[in-house]
């Protein structure tokens, strides 16, 4: 059989190339995309070379791969260079479209435990979720056994919270919120899917002294309390012998220890009809409920033992101003942004780079507010400031921002 002319040779081979490498251009382009967009790493060009002559050989040995005719001809290398050019082609498309689609995946977030989508109630534009208490809680080791009456309220505690923060950011906010509204000395919380936390907590153990400022002495008062107020606000006591100046270590009205009691007491089975009233939300902070009850009150030594000696006529709340910070806060989750702490991860994608080398504002529509470094914080750091593994940036931006600028750098 006459062999054909070289036009026909290289027409033949770009036939053959075309036919055997679609399977290997799919193949490419899949695993282009798939390791950009979960890994943010690209294959090695040699390495799409390679799988792709192997499939190509596998997938008919270019149709023609044992005819003398074509072997012995230009037919063969053209088919394969085709071949290599779709390969490479589609890879390189795939790797492109894996670095540009928005992640809503990573490795990590397919491996981090989440809450199921039944337990998330709607409320306005986002979700919530209500945490409650499973079973008994724990002590927790090294500290004193709970009190009877705190591992009861501890058991009938209750409270949504956002349903879009990640478990862990779940678990620490129920963590807080129990440490701040029963004074836990520690706590440890733990959630299923389910929005069941698993709680182990220590009790109170020397709060008011933590909470009295050095040079400081405590006192304790009955009076009569304002409604609403807190630990930490500047109170001024008027007694009989003059008004004193004093922080609020705790406070606690009467009316609240009278609520406590049917709160605590278990359901009948007629509370539990129709017509029986729900039973009323936690507090979501410690505050005063007003009327008469008892203030501690952090003074100044020399006068913590006149005041003692004296008369409580009334007691005032001092303005402290408006808290330009949390209107801040307030203007930007108007705008749909949010704040994240993110820890720079070895390796990732500012890691020995300056914020302007990885173009943080452009490739991620994300804003740097500060970053730490050698346990120093730099304010509003400019494009010159470098970035390490270990190092900690408050970022704003959108959630999905965020979760985009998260999965490629964060620890």
């Amino acid at each position: 059989m006459a062999t054909p002319s070289f036009p026909v040779q290289v027409l033949l081979g770009v036939y053959l190339g075309l036919l055997t490498g679609i399977v290997p251009a799919l193949v490419a382009w899949g695993l282009g995309f798939l390791f950009k967009y979960f890994t943010s790493v690209s294959i090695p060009g040699f390495g799409v070379v390679v799988l792709a002559l192997a499939i190509a050989g596998v997938n008919g040995g270019l149709l023609a791969l044992n005819d003398p005719t074509v072997r012995d001809s230009a037919t063969l290398l053209v088919g394969i260079i085709v071949v290599l050019m779709l390969s490479l082609y589609a890879h390189a498309k795939g790797d492109a479209m894996g670095a540009s689609m928005p992640k809503r995946l990573s490795l990590r977030s397919l491996t981090e435990r989440t809450l199921s989508a039944d337990v998330v109630e709607l409320a306005g534009a986002r979700g919530e979720v209500r945490v409650s208490v499973a079973g008994d809680v724990a002590d927790l080791e090294g500290y004193p056994p709970l009190p009877a009456d705190l591992r009861a309220e501890l058991r009938e505690f209750t409270d949504t919270f956002p349903a879009d923060l990640p478990l862990p950011e779940l678990e620490k906010a129920v963590e807080d919120r129990l440490r701040a509204e029963y004074d836990l000395d520690d706590v440890s919380v733990r959630l299923d899917e389910r929005a069941k936390a698993t709680v182990s907590a220590a009790p109170p153990v020397g709060n008011i002294s933590r909470r009295v400022p050095s040079g400081k002495r405590a006192v304790s008062l009955p009076a009569l309390l304002p409604t609403g107020m807190a630990r930490g606000d500047e109170v001024g006591v008027v007694t009989d012998v003059g008004e004193f100046a004093g922080t609020v270590v705790a406070a606690k009205s009467d009316a609240a220890k009278k609520a406590d009691a049917p709160a605590s007491a278990p359901t009948t089975s007629a509370d539990s009809g129709a017509g029986a009233a729900p039973a009323a939300p936690a507090p979501t902070s410690p505050t005063t409920t007003g009327g008469s009850g008892r203030v501690t009150v952090a003074v100044d030594r020399r006068d913590a033992s006149t005041l003692l000696g004296a008369d409580v006529e009334r007691l005032t709340v001092r303005s402290r101003g408006t808290q330009r910070e949390f209107e801040l806060v307030s203007l930007l989750r108007r705008a749909n942004k949010r704040f994240r702490r993110i820890t720079a991860r070895s390796g990732g994608r500012l890691d020995g780079k300056t914020l302007r080398e990885a173009a943080v504002r452009d490739e991620y529509k994300v804003a740097v507010l500060a970053v730490q470094s050698d346990d120093r914080w730099q304010i509003a750091p400019s494009g010159d400031v470098g970035v390490a593994a270990g190092d900690d940036l408050i970022v704003v931006g959108t959630r999905e921002e965020l979760d985009r600028f998260g999965s490629e750098v964060a620890a």
